[in-house]
């Protein structure tokens, strides 16, 4: 049940995380529309199709080795009590994503920075995909641009590190790649009416509260299992 609750924690996290994605990733929204060539504009949905699945790949891939590598740290130390303690840190990501989203507290931005340092070096290599020759080339710019520097995605990857394995944190990981695909899709230009309402205040501030209401239910069970 709780590796159920995960999943889904995870697949919230990527939708209701909308007006995060909207100011990451419009820059890059830009110039991968800029990136497709004008006669190939009328398959724009393929170009779009591609670019996220290699995305949210890289969500997966991500997902597999925080998952795996917790689950073994968990075996050779304190077991329980070790994933006990991942769920509490579960638990306070969650509310300060929900206080970032509704734009109450913007702490989450200080830990983005832990990913710059890969990011400095893998960004360059996005630029060899572009101008895309084709749908396909726009898989490996996705899979790169999935390993950007994200508070939204090192949150739903904490869920990744207490779903118990490998196998596990990549489909908590597939699933929170498959909650931002509204958003990223909108953002591509395909539907200009569900970007401003995923941007609403009103709408930031529903998924803040909704994700801070999880977050802490979250550390109830956590430490209901303490006590």
């Amino acid at each position: 049940m709780s590796t159920q609750l995960d999943a889904w924690a995870a697949l919230l996290i990527g939708f209701l995380g909308a007006g995060h994605c909207i100011a990451m990733c419009g820059g890059v929204a830009a110039a991968f529309s800029m990136a497709i060539p004008k006669q190939h504009q009328r398959w724009q949905w393929a170009y779009l199709l591609s670019y996220n699945a290699g995305r949210i790949l890289s969500y997966s891939l991500a997902g597999a080795l925080v998952g795996g590598v917790f689950a073994s740290l968990a075996d050779v130390s304190m077991g329980k009590q070790a994933l006990t303690v991942l769920r509490l840190l579960t638990g306070v990501m969650m509310i300060l994503l929900g206080l970032y989203l509704a734009r109450w507290w913007f702490f989450l931005l200080h830990l983005e920075k832990l990913g710059t340092g890969l990011w400095r070096y893998l960004k360059p290599h996005a630029a060899r995909f572009i101008p895309f020759k084709s749908p396909l080339a726009a898989f490996p710019f996705g899979m790169i641009w999935g390993w950007l520097p994200c508070g939204l995605v090192y949150s739903a990857l904490t869920w990744s590190a207490v779903s118990g394995g490998a196998l596990e944190g990549a489909r908590v990981m597939a699933l929170f790649g498959l909650g931002t695909l509204p958003t990223l899709l909108a953002l591509g230009g395909l539907a200009g009416q569900l970007r401003h309402w995923l941007n609403h205040p009103g709408f930031r501030q529903f998924s803040g509260i909704l994700l801070i209401s999880y977050g802490l239910f979250t550390l109830y069970q956590a430490l209901g299992l303490i006590y």
